[in-house]
């Protein structure tokens, strides 16, 4: 028993989510299917980013023609920027081995697949201490964390076949698509980061049993990245590209040649351990590393639409 005191929760108070005011519905998202990137990519210069584009574009190619894997990090803004449809466009086409993401990702990802919204006005709720207190989101998720822990599940498998097999709007979830392909998503949690923390129903035993076990079946994963795979990291900033670093360094230590492959992170800014640990220090055995600025809804549509169609 700690010496030290914590909160009570006894006077938590929460709400339901279909009266809560989103960002984030439906009517807001990308749209799959084909389109001519062709001559868009070939009037590109030669030149920094745009060569770079053309190389990343080729390189995912080569890694699916060789059967290599192809792995996404990626955090939860590329949910809330409406492209889940373009990420499971490329699941569909074979272009997706495995996807990583942060706490956020499943919140976003569940809302959307059970009501059509996320996305909340975090300014307006934390004022008055109401900030990611809908007792669906919180609840629904929580029990599929302790269910998924209780079965020797990882944390993205329990959420996905959670998806797929109730919410109504599952056709457009990262992890409900990606159960229904037996692609694994693994969830990397950092413990009070996440709304579904706040709440009396959170298990940290379950939650940390299970992204532990994601965890290891990422590492894993890696494995399948030696000569000619690819890691993509979409907007994780922290949390991903630290736990990449971890996994590459198991898988190395366990399989040996992990090496002779392609990193690209894509993200607003230009961030310290995406830029170390992503694109630099894995390709420093070989392969080749690249760093992409700009708006997740601008850069990833462009990406993902000239690896398909171009």
């Amino acid at each position: 028993m700690s010496k030290y005191e914590e909160i009570s929760l006894s006077e938590l108070k929460v709400y339901s989510v279909e009266d809560r005011y989103s960002k984030v519905d439906l009517s807001l998202f990308a749209q799959k299917g084909p389109v001519d990137t062709s001559q868009l990519l070939d009037s590109l210069p030669q030149i920094l980013s745009a060569k770079d584009l053309k190389e990343l574009v080729a390189s995912c190619r080569a890694a699916k023609a060789k059967d290599k894997a192809i792995i996404i990090g990626m955090g939860g803004h590329v949910i809330k920027c409406g492209l889940a449809p373009l990420i499971i466009e490329l699941m569909e086409a074979g272009y997706v081995s495995a996807i990583a993401v942060n706490g956020s990702v499943i919140i976003h990802d569940f809302e959307i697949a059970f009501w059509g919204t996320t996305s909340e006005d975090v300014s307006q709720a934390l004022a008055d201490g109401s900030f990611g207190l809908a007792f669906e989101t919180c609840h629904n998720i929580n029990s599929c964390i302790t269910k998924a822990s209780q079965e020797g599940l990882g944390l993205g498998e329990g959420i996905g076949r959670e998806i797929l097999e109730h919410a109504p709007n599952k056709e457009l979830s990262v992890l409900g698509m990606a159960y229904k392909h037996n692609i694994p998503v693994t969830v990397h949690v950092a413990i009070g980061t996440d709304i579904i923390h706040q709440t009396p129903c959170a298990d940290g035993k379950a939650i940390g049993d299970c992204s532990l076990r994601d965890f290891r079946i990422l590492a894993r994963c890696i494995r399948e990245l030696n000569d000619g795979g690819v890691y993509l990291n979409f907007g994780s900033a922290v949390i991903l590209p630290e736990v990449f670093l971890k996994a590459l360094n198991l898988a190395r230590n366990i399989y040996k040649d992990v090496k002779d492959f392609t990193c690209a992170v894509f993200d607003m800014n230009r961030h310290y351990r995406a830029l170390v640990n992503v694109a630099q220090r894995p390709v420093e055995t070989g392969g080749k590393g690249y760093y992409f600025i700009g708006q997740h809804e601008l850069l990833l549509p462009l990406l993902i639409k000239s690896i398909l169609y171009s």
